[in-house]
């Protein structure tokens, strides 16, 4: 009887159905996990570039979050960057390097980056990025007096880096320079005539005394030795003709481990006071700037998802940005007085300014 009793009371207790855990929130653009995962990103675009100069991030534009497994995801980001003063090749700390003003004809750069989270830690997968330079009119709107960004390969431009070299050259009691890549050049044209240049070297192992007599046998320092600079040129022909040369050496640099060292940034290298376009990649000469073209795969890092995921996210970009277009349009739903909309997740914050 007592069994029959306890079995009965069994039947009637409420049955609880497990409640499966709520989907985390997506995260925001300007969150902390966010900004950590655009900063690994951003170093790894830096750190695999070979050209032109190191980009600073101006903003998150959106960020998606795959779940693979217990702590393990998959990150998609969209990114802003803009170029900052500091060649690719230069040791100085990005949080050091100034972002070009938006006065100096700005540069920015757009980069799809895929990273994988295991435990908390970040690991890049693929970068995909390219960048421009504003527009002319966005720049002579704002201040109609400031030079323009001018052809890496215009004749006034070549003739301005061989002044600048070879004047340097004649001049130094330390190792002859050979330019590796000019890095950009600006054109004034009122109130006087001026050529405004930047470009990176490399020490050869001749002095520049030695280099008179034979120049041919000037090369590169190997890479255990090497030794890149950063030179910037001011060539002014009206209202009066007058050079200024400056040029800074690096010392050698032991990359980190994990960073390859960029000691040969794929230049043809040129002789001073010859042409000068061969220190131009063949994808900048006609432009105005080194463009961010970089596509790279992480052979190191493992994935547990695949590719094709990074192909679908980017082609549904979009059509997302679409959608959204179309629901903001469609919402007609009245506000109480006084209501503020939340702040939508992304995009983020701009940390500098917008072009």
């Amino acid at each position: 009887m007592k069994a029959l009793v306890a079995l009965i009371l069994l039947v009637q207790l409420p049955i609880h159905k497990a409640v499966p855990a709520a989907p985390p929130a997506p995260l925001g653009c300007d969150d902390p996990e966010s900004e950590a995962a655009a900063e690994a990103a951003v170093n790894y675009i830096n750190g695999h570039s070979h050209h032109g100069y190191k980009f600073a991030l101006n903003r998150i534009e959106d960020i998606r979050v795959v779940p693979q497994g217990p702590n393990n995801d998959i990150i998609f980001l969209e990114l802003d960057l803009l170029e900052t003063r500091c060649h690719i090749l230069s040791p100085t700390p990005l949080d050091n390097c100034t972002v070009r003003s938006f006065a100096e004809h700005a540069v920015e750069g757009d980069c799809d980056v895929k990273l994988q989270r295991v435990d908390g830690i970040l690991s890049v997968l693929a970068s995909k990025c390219h960048s421009h330079a504003d527009s002319s009119e966005d720049i002579l709107k704002v201040c109609p007096d400031c030079p323009l960004l001018a052809s890496l390969n215009n004749t006034e431009v070549l003739e301005t880096v061989s002044a600048a070299l070879n004047d340097y050259n004649s001049k130094t009691t330390g190792s002859y320079l050979r330019l590796l890549e000019i890095g950009r050049a600006q054109i004034q044209h009122h109130p006087g005539h001026a050529v405004a240049t930047e470009f990176a070297v490399g020490a050869t192992n001749c002095t520049a005394k030695e280099a008179k007599a034979n120049v041919e046998a000037c090369q590169l320092l190997p890479k255990d030795q090497s030794n890149f600079g950063f030179c910037t040129a001011v060539l002014t022909k009206l209202p009066s003709q007058d050079l200024q040369v400056d040029c800074q050496l690096y010392g050698h640099q032991v990359p980190a481990p994990d960073i390859p060292l960029l000691s040969r940034p794929g230049v043809t290298y040129a002789h001073p006071g010859q042409d000068t376009s061969a220190g131009l990649v063949p994808s900048a000469v006609g432009f105005t700037n080194h463009n961010l073209g970089l596509a790279h795969n992480n052979p190191v890092a493992s994935e547990s998802s695949s590719s094709e995921i990074f192909r679908s996210m980017l082609s549904a970009k979009s059509v997302a940005k679409r959608a959204v277009a179309v629901a903001a349009q469609h919402d007609k739903v009245p506000r109480p007085v006084g209501f503020v909309p939340p702040l939508p997740p992304c995009p983020g914050k701009i940390r500098h300014f917008d072009i």
